[in-house]
Formats: structure tokens, sequence, C-alpha cells
């Protein structure tokens, strides 16, 4: 198969799919190694971003999505008349934050690091589809572990968690611990 008939059916499998497709899937379905797949898929969405198209191929921690671009979001609002995606509110940053960092972790341990009740917060992110539940805890009562989810990727234009940036040390004069802030 020729590498532009190729393209089309990778482009054909994540405009079908509408979310992220691992690799290992679309290496299968076209019958090739991974190293050849990824390249098929890169080279497409080369092509999109070169020719300022209105779709984007994003990667989301080894597994790939079709997408509007960014540069398109105005008119794709106007067209259905949406309202402008609401921002976070800081207790949410902050909740977001904690979950983000210190994943996989409990309501209970992110509320003692905040020091208030997060219930509202961990319930608009869950409902927001920014963290979801990635587990069970060991301790009894069996409490929900939280932890980000491909939409909070997608959110803040992140291929992996990985890419977060490093949390900056600080240390405390007093006692000489290191603080992490």
């Amino acid at each position: 198969m020729r590498l532009s008939e190729l393209e089309a059916v990778v482009e054909s499998l994540l405009f079908i799919a509408g979310d992220a497709v691992p690799l290992a899937s679309i290496a299968q379905t076209i019958e090739l190694d991974k190293a050849t797949a990824k390249a098929v898929v890169l080279a497409l969405a080369d092509k999109y971003e070169k020719e300022k198209r209105g779709l984007r191929i994003v990667e989301i921690e080894g597994s790939y999505q079709m997408c509007t671009a960014a540069e398109c979001f105005e008119y794709i609002r106007n067209m259905y008349k949406s309202p402008q995606r609401q921002g976070l509110t800081q207790s949410l940053l902050e909740t977001l934050a904690i979950v983000a960092y210190k994943q996989p972790i409990t309501r209970a341990q992110i509320e003692e690091i905040r020091g208030v009740s997060s219930d509202h917060a961990v319930a608009k992110l869950v409902e927001k589809r920014l963290i979801c539940e990635v587990g069970r805890g060991d301790t009894p009562g069996r409490p929900i572990l939280f932890g980000t989810s491909n939409e909070f990727l997608r959110y803040f234009g992140f291929k992996s968690i990985g890419e977060l940036p490093p949390l900056e040390e600080e240390t405390d004069e007093e006692n000489g611990d290191i603080l992490t802030t």
C-alpha cells in the first residue's frame, strides 16, 4: 500500500473513532509495525499542520486523536452559539494541581493538603472530566483514588503527564526542611 493510501486509512480511523486511538491499534489495523505506523500518523499530522487545515492530529499518551484546529474555535463557537468555555476557579485549579502532581490521591488527602473541604471542587473536576477515578485505596473504606484524565491532557495541551512543569523547591530556613510548592 502506498503512503497516501495508508494516510487515508489512518485519517478515516482517527475520524471515525472520535477519541484517542492507541498507536498499537493503528499499527494492527494497517498491518504495520508501530514505528512505521507512527511515521504514517506523524506524516499525516505534519500535512494537516503545514496546509493549515481545520483539523489537527494530536498525541495523547501514545495515542492519537483528530481534533479541530485551535484557530478555528471562534468560528465553531459562533456556529453553535455555545457559551465560551468557562475557566477554572482558583479552588478548582488548586485541587487540579494537587491531583496532577500527587496522583493517585484520595479526596481526604486533597483536603489535608488544601486544609478545606474539597467535595465541590472534586465533583466539578469529575463533571468537567479533568479528573477521574483511577482505582481504590488499600485503607479502610477503600476510598476512591483520583488522577488526571486524557481530557486534562487535551485541555492543557500536554502529550503526557510527564510534561507537567517541575515543582519549585523551597528550603524552610528555620529547620532546613525542603518544601515543595
